[in-house]
C-alpha cells in the first residue's frame, strides 16, 4: 500500500497548491491597479476632462494608475485610431452619429452643456460690427469659422450661417486675424486662454452675444473597453446622485473663471437647433444640463 501513501501524498500536495493559486490570484485581482493611459495637454482649460475623469473613478472602491502617453497634436480621426489600437484609454468629443458608431459613449455631458454655448473671438476693433446684432438673420450677414470635422460645424450650417472650414485647428486663429471670416465662435471655457496664448494675434473676445445650441461633450473608451465605460458610467452616476459632482463642477477653476469672465446674464442670446444630435441624447435628464438662466 506504499505507493496509496504516496499518491495521497502527491494528491494533498496538489490541492494545496492549487488552493494557494486560486487565493493568489483572487487577491491579486482585488487588489489589481488598472492602468488608464492619457494625451497630456498644454491649454489649462484642456485638463478639465482628464481631472473630471480622476474624480468620477475615485467614487468606486478600485485603484487606477494614471500614465501620460506623449503624442504630438492629433486630429480627430487619429485619436479615435489610438483609442481602439490601445495606445489611450479614453478621449474627449463633441458628440455626432458618426464618433458614436465608432466609439462608446459615456452618455452624460461633461460640461453639462456649455459646450453649446458660444461666445465668439474677433478681430479686436471689431465690436462695432457686433453691437447692433440682435437676431440669428443679423448674424448671418458675417461669416464664422470652425474646424471642419467638428460636431459643430455642420450645426452651423444647419442653421444657415457662413461658415469657413479649414482642417486645422491652429489655423484659425491666423485666418481670423487675416480677414477670412469674422467671427470664431467658442465654447465659454475656451477663447480667454486661447487668446492669452497667442499675444502676437490682435484678437478679442466679443463682449456682447452668446450663440446657443445642445451640444453634449462626452467621454468616449473603445467599445473592446466596457469595463473601463461602465466604471467611468458608475462613479458619475454616484457622483451626480450624492451631489458631489455639481460641487466639483462649480468648484472647478475653469468653471468659476468662466462664469466670472463671460456674465453669460448680460448677453444677448441667440438659440439655434442642433439637428444632428444622436436619438440617445439624454435631453430629458434635466440634472445633467446647466440653467443657465438660475445663474
Amino acid at each position: 500500500m506504499k505507493w496509496l501513501s504516496i499518491s495521497c501524498a502527491w494528491l494533498k500536495q496538489g490541492i494545496v497548491l492549487t488552493l494557494t493559486l486560486f487565493v493568489t490570484g483572487f487577491v491579486t485581482g482585488a487588489f489589481a491597479t488598472d492602468t488608464i493611459r492619457y494625451l497630456p495637454v498644454k491649454e489649462p482649460k484642456d485638463k478639465y476632462p482628464f481631472e473630471l475623469v480622476q474624480f468620477v473613478l475615485s467614487k468606486l472602491d478600485k485603484s487606477y494608475d494614471y500614465t501620460a502617453v506623449e503624442f504630438e497634436q492629433m486630429s480627430v480621426n487619429r485619436q479615435i485610431s489610438e483609442l481602439n489600437s490601445g495606445q489611450i484609454s479614453f478621449v474627449n468629443f463633441a458628440t455626432n452619429e458618426d464618433i458614436e458608431s465608432q466609439l462608446r459613449p459615456i452618455r452624460i455631458p461633461i460640461l453639462k452643456g456649455l459646450l453649446g454655448h458660444r461666445i465668439f473671438i474677433i478681430r479686436n476693433g471689431d465690436q462695432h460690427r457686433f453691437a447692433n446684432i440682435n437676431s440669428l438673420t443679423e448674424l448671418k450677414q458675417l461669416s464664422a469659422g470652425q474646424g471642419r470635422f467638428w460636431s459643430d460645424t455642420n450645426v452651423l450650417k444647419s442653421a444657415g450661417l457662413t461658415t469657413v472650414d479649414p482642417v486645422k485647428y491652429f489655423s484659425l486663429f491666423h485666418m481670423l486675424e487675416g480677414g477670412r471670416f469674422d467671427y470664431f465662435p467658442r465654447a465659454v471655457h475656451e477663447p480667454f486662454s486661447e487668446i492669452a496664448s497667442r499675444p502676437e494675434l490682435n484678437l478679442a473676445v466679443e463682449p456682447k452675444l452668446m450663440l446657443v445650441y445642445p451640444l453634449p461633450m462626452y467621454i468616449f473608451v473603445s467599445k473592446n473597453n466596457e469595463q473601463l465605460a461602465q466604471d467611468i458610467e458608475q462613479g458619475f452616476e454616484m457622483a451626480i446622485a450624492d451631489g458631489s459632482f455639481d460641487q466639483w463642477f462649480f468648484a472647478h477653476p475653469l468653471i468659476q473663471d468662466v462664469l466670472d469672465k463671460v456674465k453669460i446674464a448680460e448677453r444677448t442670446v441667440l438659440r439655434i437647433n442642433n439637428p444632428h444630435l444622436p436619438a440617445a441624447t439624454p435631453l430629458h435628464r434635466k440634472e445633467l444640463w446647466l440653467d443657465t438662466e438660475t445663474l
